[in-house]
């Protein structure tokens, strides 16, 4: 193993979660679970990751058990006796190849990717009746239903200590529903979850704390977040250091256990005046572990529309994290391009990996 790779091979821990390496599989809307149905090749799907040497695998999001969760029906659900037999079989599989794995679970809210629609009749939610793209139809969530999607995030959380997955990821990235709290460009609430930012973090505060009484002490909480969103790549809800530990602070004092922060570019300082990352912030703020992703061995841009992607070296990734700027890797596209992805690295011969080609979308291989 050449030694600039040695700190990614490093073991570490998220709570009490020892992972063998500090490789992440980031979790990738794949759409092929009929019915909601993870099926045998999807458990085949991760395991061959965890076969290539992932040291923990976050699975694509998933559906709480919320009428209005999410509209696309080929996405897994986290609920449900055949869906959770599924999951089940997708861990046990993960576990017999040495694997650790995390679901990750999700509410899109009212921001909905091309080709969502609500049934008829059906309206999405949102803080404050606000939807993505403009013009969705949505209606503001009362308390009540602020207390039902807490409840949805708990219960699928319980499922997934009871199937025995490793841990959770709560999806509050991107635009959907609890970034939608989180920004003040979709939340105009007037009441204890709106306002400064630390109104804003309420929500998703109230469901980590609810997880966190529902699973165990030592069950890993991991939650994803963004500043860009699906809608808006230049968004930036926190301009700051400052606002950004106005953010983060109650979301630790909840139960969080490490960040995954997601941008498009993992190599872009997130303020001026300093070369960290948002997860290097994140972890200076925090003295959490913090999770960095964005085009890891990719040259193209996310959501770009090119066909293809050539990959690129990784040294600067690999001195930040020397540096322990951040503590874990989460490798996105290249991982359904290059299965065996972490052991290629390993191996130090890069120009084994294969660009990712957007084709290779349509299938699980």
């Amino acid at each position: 193993m050449p030694h600039s790779a040695e700190a990614l091979f490093a073991p570490v821990y998220i709570n009490r979660l020892r992972l063998p390496n500090r490789i992440v599989m980031a979790p990738m809307t794949r759409a092929a679970s009929p019915d909601g149905v993870p099926g045998p090749d999807v458990a085949a799907y991760y395991r061959r990751r965890a076969e290539g040497g992932v040291g923990l695998i976050v699975t694509e999001g998933t559906w709480i058990p919320h009428p209005v969760a999410g509209f696309t029906p080929r996405v897994p659900r986290f609920y449900g006796e055949d869906a959770l037999a599924g999951w089940r079989r997708v861990c046990e599989d993960v576990h017999a190849a040495g694997g650790r794995i995390c679901p990750q679970l999700w509410h899109v809210g009212a921001c909905l990717s091309p080709g969502d629609a609500p049934a008829s009749g059906v309206v999405a939610v949102s803080p404050s009746g606000i939807g993505r793209p403009a013009g969705t139809p949505a209606r503001a969530m009362t308390e009540a239903d602020i207390n039902a999607v807490t409840e949805a995030y708990a219960q699928a959380a319980g499922h997934a200590k009871t199937l025995g997955f490793d841990g959770i990821e709560i999806h509050a990235a991107h635009g959907y529903l609890i970034d939608q709290f989180f920004n003040p460009a979709t939340n105009h609430r007037t009441d204890a979850y709106g306002g400064d930012i630390t109104r804003r973090t309420r929500f998703a505060a109230g469901i980590v704390r609810e997880i966190r009484r529902r699973t165990a002490p030592d069950f890993p909480i991991v939650l994803r977040y963004s500043q860009w969103k699906l809608h808006d790549y230049e968004a930036k809800p926190f301009k700051s250091p400052t606002e950004l530990a106005e953010f983060l602070a109650p979301l630790v004092e909840a139960g969080v256990d490490a960040f995954h922060c997601s941008t498009r570019r993992y190599w872009q300082p997130e303020f001026e005046g300093s070369p960290l990352n948002l997860a290097g912030w994140t972890k200076r703020l925090t003295g959490l572990p913090t999770i960095t992703v964005g085009s890891v061995t990719l040259a193209n841009e996310l959501m770009s529309g090119l066909p293809q992607a050539d990959t690129t070296g990784i040294d600067d990734l690999l001195e930040r994290l020397t540096r322990e700027e951040f503590d874990l890797v989460a490798v996105g596209r290249a991982l359904i391009a290059n299965p065996s992805w972490a052991a290629i690295i390993r191996s130090g011969e890069l120009h084994q990996l294969q660009p990712f080609d957007s084709r290779t979308l349509s299938s699980l291989v």
